[in-house]
C-alpha cells in the first residue's frame, strides 16, 4: 500500500469549474424531505455545513467527521436524483480538500455495513451524468488506495474506466488515465486490469495517438503502462498483444522532458527484467540499442535514469553480440518491424539462409508473408516483398511450393498495383524471380 496516493493527484480544470458551479447551486432539500427521499435529520446536517467557510467546516469535521462520512455514504447509496448526488459529491470534496487523511473516516463509518464504503460510489457510476461519474470514480479511487481491504467490484470499475477511455472528451480520458496511475500502485490490481477485455488495448492506443504531442499526457499514460509492466504476466505478453515497444522507442526519441524518457527507460528495464525472452528481440529490431547508447552520452539530473539506461544498454549489447546474423534477422520478423538492415540486401546472407525460413514448420516464411496482409507501412511491405523475392531466388523448389501454398505469391501480385512506388517495384521483382526460378526448375527437370 502506498501512503502517498492522494485525491489531489486526480485533477483537471474541468473538475474545478464544475465543482464551483454546483457549489453555488441551491438544492431544495426540504422538498426532497417531503417526498420521502431524505430525512429531516439528514437535511439539518447538510444545511449546517453546506454554506460554511473552509475554516468553519474544518472545525465541524474535526468534531463530527465520522458522522458526516456516514451521512454522505448513506446519501450516495439511496439518492437517485442527479442534482442531489452532485451536491453530495461536492460536500465530500470539500470535506477531503487538502485533508486527504479524512478518507479514513469513510472507512470507519462503513465498518458496520459489509458493502461500504465502496458500494455507494460503484452505484453512482451507473448514473448517466458526466460529473457524477468522474467525481465518484475519483473518490472511489482514493478509497481503494487508502485501505488494504480489496474492492470486490474492482473488475466492474476497470470495465467502466475502459469505456471512459473511449470518450471523445479529452478531460474524461485525462482523468481516467490519472485514476489508473493511482490504482496501479496496488500490485494485485495490475493483473485485474490486464484481464479486462480491451482494457490495455485502449490504454496503449491512447499512448500511440498522443505520441509526439502533449508531453504531460504522454507522461501520465506511459507512467500507467510502466506500473503495469511490474507484473510478470503483463511484461511477457504486453508487446505481443499491443506492439508497445516500437512506440515507446519513438516516444523516447522525440521526448524533450527528462521525466518522459525516465519512465520509458524504466518500462524497458521492467520488460527486460521480467520477461527478457519475450522482449529483447523486439527491442533490438526497434533500434533501442543505438538509442540507449545515445542516451548514455547525455547528462541527466536524476541518477536513477542513468542506472536504468546503463542496465538496458548492457543487456541489449550482451544479447546482440550473442546472436547470429540469422537470429538478428529472425528477431526483426518476430517484431514485425522491418528496416533496411544489412542482411536484407546481402546476397551472401540469402544464399546461406534462405532455406532457414522453412525451419519450425515454415515459421519464418509465414511471419514474413503475414506482414503482406497485416502491415499498412509501405517500407515494411517493400522490404517484405524484397525478402520474399530473395527467398524464391535461393530456396529449393519445395520452398517455392510453400511460397505459393501460404498465399504469398497471390498477395505479392496484388501489391504490384500498390500506390507506393517502392512496394510496386519490389513486388514486381519478387514476382519475376518466382516465375524465373519456377521456369528454370521445370526446364531442369525436363532435361534430367
Amino acid at each position: 500500500m502506498l501512503e502517498d496516493i492522494k485525491v489531489t493527484i486526480i485533477a483537471h480544470p474541468y473538475l474545478d469549474e464544475t465543482l464551483r458551479k454546483i457549489k453555488n447551486t441551491d438544492i431544495p432539500w426540504e422538498q426532497y424531505q417531503q417526498l420521502g427521499l431524505i430525512t429531516e435529520y439528514e437535511v439539518a446536517m447538510i444545511k449546517y455545513v453546506e454554506k460554511k467557510s473552509s475554516k468553519e467546516l474544518s472545525d465541524v469535521i474535526s468534531e463530527h467527521g465520522r458522522y458526516y462520512a456516514a451521512l454522505y455514504l448513506e446519501l450516495m447509496q439511496k439518492l437517485a436524483r442527479v442534482d442531489a448526488l452532485q451536491k453530495v459529491l461536492v460536500l465530500i470534496h470539500e470535506m477531503l480538500d487538502e485533508h486527504e487523511e479524512r478518507i479514513a473516516l469513510f472507512h470507519e463509518a462503513g465498518l458496520k455495513h459489509p458493502e461500504y464504503p465502496f458500494s455507494p460510489f460503484h452505484k453512482a457510476l451507473r448514473i448517466n451524468d458526466e460529473f457524477i461519474g468522474v467525481q465518484s470514480s475519483k473518490i472511489l479511487t482514493l478509497l481503494i488506495c487508502s485501505t488494504p481491504n480489496r474492492d470486490i467490484d474492482i473488475k466492474d470499475f476497470f470495465r467502466w474506466v475502459t469505456f471512459q477511455l473511449q470518450s471523445q472528451q479529452q478531460h474524461i480520458v485525462d482523468l481516467n488515465i490519472q485514476i489508473l496511475g493511482a490504482l496501479f500502485h496496488i500490485p494485485e490490481y495490475r493483473k485485474e486490469f490486464w484481464d479486462v477485455t480491451h482494457a490495455v488495448d485502449s490504454l496503449v492506443n491512447i499512448m500511440k495517438a498522443w505520441k509526439g504531442k502533449h508531453p504531460q499526457r504522454i507522461y501520465e499514460v506511459t507512467y500507467a503502462i510502466w506500473l503495469l509492466s511490474f507484473n510478470e504476466d503483463v511484461a511477457r505478453h504486453l508487446d505481443r498483444k499491443c506492439q508497445v515497444i516500437p512506440t515507446l522507442v519513438e516516444i523516447a526519441k522525440a521526448a524533450v522532458k527528462e521525466k518522459v524518457i525516465r519512465v520509458v527507460i524504466s518500462t524497458f528495464r521492467n520488460l527486460i527484467e521480467k520477461a527478457p525472452a519475450e522482449n529483447m528481440a523486439t527491442m533490438l529490431a526497434s533500434k533501442l540499442l543505438p538509442l540507449s547508447q545515445n542516451l548514455a552520452t547525455r547528462k541527466w539530473i536524476d541518477n536513477e535514469i542513468m542506472d536504468d539506461i546503463a542496465y538496458v544498454n548492457e543487456q541489449l549489447q550482451s544479447t546482440f553480440h550473442s546472436l547470429t546474423t540469422f537470429e538478428v534477422y529472425a528477431s526483426e520478423l518476430e517484431s514485425g518491424i522491418l528496416q533496411w538492415s544489412p542482411s536484407h540486401r546481402s546476397e551472401t546472407f540469402w544464399k546461406q539462409n534462405a532455406n532457414r525460413l522453412n525451419e519450425e514448420n515454415e515459421k519464418w516464411l509465414r511471419l514474413l508473408a503475414r506482414l503482406l496482409h497485416t502491415s499498412n507501412n509501405p517500407l515494411i511491405l517493400a522490404i517484405a516483398c524484397h525478402d520474399l523475392g530473395q527467398y524464391v531466388k535461393y530456396s529449393t523448389h519445395v520452398g517455392r511450393r510453400h511460397f505459393q501454398l501460404i498465399g504469398a505469391k497471390q498477395k505479392i501480385m496484388e501489391l504490384m498495383t500498390h500506390e507506393d512506388a517502392d512496394v510496386r517495384y519490389y513486388a514486381l521483382s519478387a514476382t519475376q524471380k518466382y516465375f524465373a526460378m519456377t521456369t528454370n526448375s521445370s526446364n531442369k527437370m525436363m532435361c534430367d
